[in-house]
Order: structure tokens, then C-alpha cells, then sequence
């Protein structure tokens, strides 16, 4: 039986108008398109560094493992 990757849901709280350009830009790598959408992502070192850089604009719902 393989094991399961732990994920994260992200959920988008804020609007990107008024920060820069590349916040928007993680924010839609994320796939998150409007405030209360929320996306399961896998809990990668890369994902944690996308949340980190936006963390003003999105919360961490819940951790699964």
C-alpha cells in the first residue's frame, strides 16, 4: 500500500489589487482565483514557500498527513 503525501487546503482572504505583481502571480500558481477559494496543495518545501511569500493574503485551513 503507498503512502499518502500529507496537503495543506489554502484558503485566499485577501485581494492582491494594490501589492505587486508577483504576489498575484503566486497566488494563481497556487490556483487560488478569489477570496474564500479554497485549494489542497501537497506540503512540499516549494508550496510552504509560495504560502510564505503571500501570507498576508491566504491562511492555512488545515494540514492533513
Amino acid at each position: 500500500m503507498a503512502k499518502r503525501a500529507k496537503s495543506i487546503k489554502i484558503e485566499q482572504v485577501k485581494s492582491p489589487i494594490g501589492f505587486p505583481r508577483y504576489q498575484r502571480e503566486v497566488l494563481r500558481g497556487l490556483g487560488l482565483r478569489r477570496i474564500r477559494h479554497v485549494v489542497e496543495r501537497q506540503d512540499t518545501p516549494a508550496v510552504r514557500g509560495m504560502v510564505k511569500k503571500i501570507q498576508h493574503l491566504v491562511r492555512i485551513v488545515e494540514e492533513r498527513s
